[in-house]
């Protein structure tokens, strides 16, 4: 078996906000692994400023890997585990090599193109006026379930936006959702949450920096509004430890990102640990080019969770892969009447 990567940079068709910043494009890497005439691929799907392995030994570790891609597979994840990205695009790469089909590692009623997943539909941070427009596509285009970037702009604007949704929209024709990315400060986020409460919101993804544990455990102890794990995850390698910190904060969901937290063993992991103390869950990608949206979106199925998914993100990019990843309606599906494109790869 032999192992090669290729690094790769995604344009964003509009710079898309985050409370950490703008971001206008986003490199990844795909390993290639082949033997006896096949080729398997994946993606490691690095996230600057954001992934544990966001560091300068990065492309070694890659270099490291290809070399050695024969050494037995246990060892090789053990090896990286400080690096989840790569141990996802691994996973990937060794089920795409042993598939008959290199992009179709789950075969299901998704892949057949008889069911789709049901996901969020995601509104990032801008202007009042860029997140209007935002939010009036995604109801056009069918979405129940809305996910709003906050934190950028003043509070009380965003505020607004959401009493505006509720206007038109209750609880039980769309569900919101606000990912604050940190962006709340200790001594303001529960009055913040106070106000979120007042409209219904679904969930609260990270509302403050993760780190603060004593803060982040109070805060979900009184929120008025259900709290989401998800950069608190990121970088906690030991599993008592991630034990620990669910009981010690006691969050109403997590978040995975499987290229965040080690791929499907790392997110399988974190999973039972919610399950074992009755914490619910879903599955986001994170800014993945096609591959890797559509390695997490086979897997996501099969878990058999109902709630909407955050795996929207394919139709972000100016030069993605070409793929039978399609959203409509709020589903994304595997419409298997397209080819993939492997002209990139």
């Amino acid at each position: 078996m032999k192992a090669t990567y290729q690094k790769y940079s995604l344009n964003f068709k509009q710079a898309s906000g985050t409370s950490r910043g703008i971001l206008k494009t986003k490199g990844t890497y795909f390993l290639k692994v082949t033997a006896e005439g096949k080729m398997g691929i994946g993606e490691c799907g690095l996230f600057r400023g954001l992934s544990c392995d966001d560091r300068p030994d990065y492309e070694d570790k890659l270099k490291w890997l290809c070399e050695n891609i024969n050494i037995n597979y246990e060892s090789l994840l053990t090896e990286l585990n400080e690096f989840p990205s790569i141990q996802f695009g691994l996973e990937q790469a060794i089920l795409s090599l042993k598939s008959e089909n290199p992009f179709l590692l789950f075969p299901s009623k998704f892949t057949n193109f008889e069911i789709g997943i049901p996901i969020n539909g995601l509104i990032w941070m801008g202007d009042l006026t860029f997140m209007k427009n935002q939010i009036k596509e995604k109801l056009k285009c069918g979405f129940s379930t809305i996910k709003m970037k906050i934190g950028a702009i003043d509070f009380d604007l965003e505020l607004g936006l959401i009493k505006n949704i509720r206007k038109e929209f209750s609880s039980k024709e769309i569900e919101l959702r606000v990912d604050a990315n940190g962006a709340f400060r200790p001594n303001e986020a529960l009055e913040k949450l106070k106000k979120l409460s007042k409209f219904e919101i679904h969930s609260i993804e990270q509302p403050i920096r993760q780190g603060q544990i004593e803060e982040m455990a109070k805060l979900c102890a009184n929120t008025p509004v259900p709290i989401a794990l998800d950069e608190e995850l990121i970088g906690v390698f030991n599993v008592t430890e991630k034990e620990k910190l669910l009981e010690v904060i006691q969050p109403q969901y997590v978040v995975l990102k499987p290229s965040l937290v080690g791929g499907y063993r790392g997110s399988e992991g974190w999973i039972q640990l919610a399950k074992n103390q009755k914490i619910d869950w879903w599955i986001t990608s994170a800014l993945e080019s096609n591959v890797g949206l559509n390695a997490i979106a086979q897997w996501t199925y099969l878990l058999n969770n109902k709630m909407p998914q955050g795996l929207g993100t394919g139709g972000l990019f100016l030069n993605n892969i070409e793929s039978p990843l399609e959203v409509k309606s709020g589903y994304l599906q595997y419409n298997n009447t397209k080819k993939w494109d492997f002209n990139l790869l």
